[in-house]
């Protein structure tokens, strides 16, 4: 089970890609540095997740402001509030009982560290408010997972329909499928996947 712990990893698993996919080694040199992108595991980047679904960023940095300043990071406090109290902090209803839901769980996180990442995934995605792209970001970047993919990710959709050159976009299923050749640095692709798509939206004007 291979974890990214810096760039080197990032490097080493963009070279073997750039050695078994000609796309990629078409494209990788136009996006060093690739980014590391790792985060803090733990309550804080769940519920950094939940604040961030179908939000703006910004939107989500003010309300994660706000709850953080109101001690609102720490599950017991979140366990303790009330819907109202979550909800005057930004919070919408649903997210407000995802939040709960989350505080509830009881999540070993050191735990996760050690465990297979499909135990990973299938642990988290029984909580309330967490879906698989949640869970996949979060093994990815949180605990530093280098075989990881999200292939419900718009973005990476759109990557993949451009790189290889595809009708349409491909579905999770579809583009799943097409990464698993990609092992075992399927998390780097994602990235160098990620890193390509803001360049051919900056092309296009959008920011």
């Amino acid at each position: 089970m291979r974890i990214i712990t810096s760039d080197a990893c990032i490097r080493e698993g963009a070279d073997h890609l750039a050695r078994i996919e000609p796309r990629f080694a078409a494209i990788i040199p136009d996006l060093h540095p690739l980014p590391l992108r790792l985060k803090p595991d733990g309550f804080g980047a769940l519920l950094g997740a939940i604040v961030s679904q179908q939000v703006s960023v910004a939107s989500a940095n003010a309300i994660m402001g706000r709850l953080v300043a109101a001690g609102m990071d720490d599950p017991r406090a979140i366990a303790m509030a009330s819907a109202d109290d979550l909800r005057a902090l930004g919070l919408s209803g649903q997210k407000a009982r995802y939040a709960k839901a989350l505080a509830l769980a009881d999540l070993d996180y050191p735990g996760l560290h050690h465990l297979p990442t499909d135990v990973v995934i299938a642990q988290l995605t029984q909580v309330t408010g967490i879906g698989v792209w949640t869970a996949e970001i979060y093994a990815m970047f949180s605990l530093g997972r280098a075989d990881v993919f999200a292939p419900g990710d718009l973005a990476l959709q759109e990557a993949a329909r451009v790189i290889f050159d595809l009708p349409e976009r491909p579905k999770d299923k579809a583009l799943r499928a097409m990464a698993q050749p990609w092992a075992p640095w399927r998390s780097v692709a994602a990235r160098i996947m990620w890193a390509y798509y803001a360049t051919i939206k900056q092309r296009e004007g959008i920011r």
